[in-house]
């Protein structure tokens, strides 16, 4: 898992605010759906993952906003690997509109059972 993940989203209503610009917190959930579809594409589901006793909880969270994307807008989010370790994964993030960048940040995933503790990566996830 170490080159870039692309994937087109666009914005619909209800991620909007009063000013119908994207609200902050949705590009949250565009970074987990980066992470998600970047793992399917390597041939995993997170279902599977989880279906194993898994699960990957982000422990540090980063967004820059560069400028506001709105209703409407297809934005092109582009997700990369930037360090796996034995138990965590960081991911950096852009969202782009054509050629703008909008937003760039990145997560920490961590590895734990069901019970929260900490375990190592798969090592299909480490390679």
């Amino acid at each position: 898992m170490s080159d870039v993940h692309e994937l087109g989203i666009r914005v619909r209503y209800q991620e909007t605010d009063g000013q119908r610009r994207v609200h902050h917190a949705n590009f949250l959930t565009y970074f987990e759906m980066g992470r998600t579809e970047m793992l399917r594409s390597r041939g995993h589901t997170y279902r599977a993952f989880e279906e194993a006793g898994l699960f990957m909880v982000v422990s540090d969270v980063h967004l820059h906003f560069h400028a506001p994307a709105a209703y409407d807008d297809l934005l092109l989010l582009r997700t990369r690997v930037e360090k796996v370790g034995a138990a965590h994964i960081k991911h950096a993030y852009e969202v782009l509109r054509g050629d703008h960048v909008l937003v760039t940040g990145s997560t920490t995933v961590v590895c734990v059972d069901h019970d929260g503790k900490v375990r190592r990566l798969p090592d299909w996830m480490q390679a």
